[in-house]
């Protein structure tokens, strides 16, 4: 299946200042997203008022705003930039509390999420660290996305990709790289939003900060987070809200991840065994490509062709619209070499899009 137009690039924004003022740029940028979010009455959980989802939300910003208050601060100032209710906007975030009750076996919350690889020596022909993702959700999705360079001071430089205020993956200029995959772990609490950990995770200077961020003990939930860093150090957290397991990559230097939980420990918290099996499409079609590839000739744009493989399909590494254009499709894309700090990404499938390059400056 090929898509018959290849989407247009994705605008890359730089925003510099205190939290505050960088969240305003941000509101400003992305209002239209922003004030679509708070306008969610129609998208409530069943059996929940809008004033009922606001109070929720505000227990799990009182934890967030004593334990990160700088964090507070950059999205207040995106409230303020895109002139909407900051505990409104807020409660978008708290990906914890928006879930409908999980499906029963055999059945499945939403189509596709995303697929990650990495190749370590001496999997690569340089020697370098390789991560590639696959980001799958809506194509409204898709339509957002904006990649961001922020600039604090006192902080090192950071680079994401998403649809303004929320991140999908991201990078920054101590030299850290985090991909990963959504789970779902079915042990969720209040506590700090999964997805506001990742903006503090990158805000960290050393791979090991960052996994003591990943871990934080007041977490609310966790995804898989994948961790790189420059000086060759990989580090998979597969976590839930109580748990969490880590791996690296094995003797090739191969590692990959979809959508469900892998480690023996942690299989007890998959809160979707119906949909797991379709996540283990993708994961075990990944790993078989990546270990087809001979040692010491894997290459960014290898691993960019894995990522366009259509085998499976609809559950394939790149997804496209269902013949009814209904369902997730392959939103954006990114190969990053970790080891030099340069990132290729582009807007929608990988087999069919324009390659971006962002490199932090010296």
């Amino acid at each position: 299946m090929t898509q018959t137009v290849t989407p247009h690039t994705i605008p890359v924004l730089r925003f510099e200042g205190s939290y505050r003022d960088v969240g305003r740029q941000i509101g400003d940028a992305c209002a239209d997203v922003a004030q679509r979010s708070v306008a969610f009455d129609d998208e409530l959980p069943v059996g929940r008022t809008r004033a009922e989802q606001l109070a929720l939300a505000s227990r799990y910003r009182e934890l967030t705003a004593d334990a990160m208050p700088w964090l507070l601060e950059e999205m207040d100032g995106v409230a303020e930039g895109a002139e909407v209710d900051p505990l409104a906007l807020f409660a978008c975030t708290v990906e914890e509390i928006w879930y409908e009750p999980r499906p029963p076996a055999g059945g499945a919350s939403i189509d596709g999420r995303c697929s990650d690889l990495v190749a370590a020596p001496p999997a690569t022909a340089d020697g370098h660290v390789l991560v590639a993702h696959n980001n799958d959700l809506s194509p409204r999705y898709r339509d957002e996305l904006v990649a961001i360079e922020r600039r604090v001071r006192g902080d090192p430089t950071v680079f994401t990709i998403g649809n303004g205020i929320w991140i999908s993956v991201g990078w920054n200029s101590a030299g850290l790289s985090l991909t990963g995959n959504e789970l779902s772990p079915n042990d969720e609490r209040v506590g700090i939003p999964r997805e506001l950990q990742v903006r503090a995770m990158l805000r960290d200077t050393s791979l090991d900060a960052m996994v003591g961020t990943a871990l934080r003990h007041d977490r609310a939930s966790s995804y898989n987070n994948v961790l790189a860093s420059s000086d060759g150090g990989v580090v998979n957290v597969e976590g839930s809200a109580t748990s969490v397991e880590m791996t690296e990559p094995d003797e090739h230097g191969h590692l990959v991840h979809t959508n469900h939980y892998v480690c023996d420990s942690m299989l007890p918290y998959e809160g979707d065994p119906g949909y797991a099996p379709r996540s283990a499409i993708r994961y075990a079609r990944a790993e078989e490509l990546l270990a087809a590839q001979p040692e010491g000739t894997v290459t960014g744009e290898g691993l960019r062709e894995i990522l366009s493989d259509h085998e499976h399909a609809p559950d394939s590494l790149c997804r496209h619209a269902d013949g009814d254009g209904t369902g997730s499709i392959t939103c954006f894309w990114c190969v990053a070499d970790v080891t030099d700090m340069r990132i290729t990404f582009g807007r929608g499938n990988p087999c069919d899009s324009v390659a971006q390059e962002f490199a932090f400056a010296d």
